[in-house]
């Protein structure tokens, strides 16, 4: 099987840990994961909590660890922080997506999303991704990834190993 990124949620409480980004060095290390191939999801309020929580994940993305923040648009955020933080991806909350084509606002916080992130060299996925009408959107506007039941419900190492297989592709 080819290489696949996994995405990993980390909460506050563990990336404040003083010990968190040598953790994540001896994992890769224990598991022979190359760091390009591991992505550390936070959420903006974890990104903007403190000084030192800007220096771990600094630290982390130094690694080659891919930085992500979740739930993209439902925080409390500056976007300034956008700057500053060393990030790749930005993923758009799944409750912007929901109201594809029923909510105009949201069309238009998910197209200033876009084009913030691709004005910072940042991809974008967008979680959630149900219909049809949702992708097409999100496709003509240039979103870089989807994910969400349109593709596949979750799934077992196994069931995941087959649909790979089948495919011939990876689904995020």
């Amino acid at each position: 099987m080819p290489p696949i990124r996994v995405a990993v949620n980390v909460a506050l409480p563990q990336i404040k840990k003083s010990n968190f980004v040598a953790t994540v060095k001896a994992v890769l290390e224990q598991t022979g994961l190359k760091p390009e191939y591991l992505e550390l999801e936070l959420t903006e309020n974890v990104i903007i909590n403190t000084m030192e929580v800007i220096k771990t994940v600094t630290e982390l993305k130094s690694l080659g660890v891919t930085i992500a923040i979740d739930d993209f648009g439902t925080g409390y955020s500056s976007l300034s922080y956008l700057k500053r933080i060393p990030l790749d991806r930005l993923k758009i909350d799944s409750s912007f997506i929901q109201h594809i084509q029923s909510k105009d606002d949201d069309e238009v916080i998910i197209r200033a999303i876009i084009a913030i992130a691709q004005n910072l060299d940042l991809e974008v996925i967008a979680e959630g991704v149900e219909t049809q009408n949702q992708l097409d959107f999100l496709k003509n506007n240039k979103c870089n990834e989807i994910q969400g039941y349109y593709y596949s419900k979750p799934l077992s190492t196994d069931e995941m190993e087959k649909l790979m297989k089948e495919t011939n592709k990876v689904v995020t």
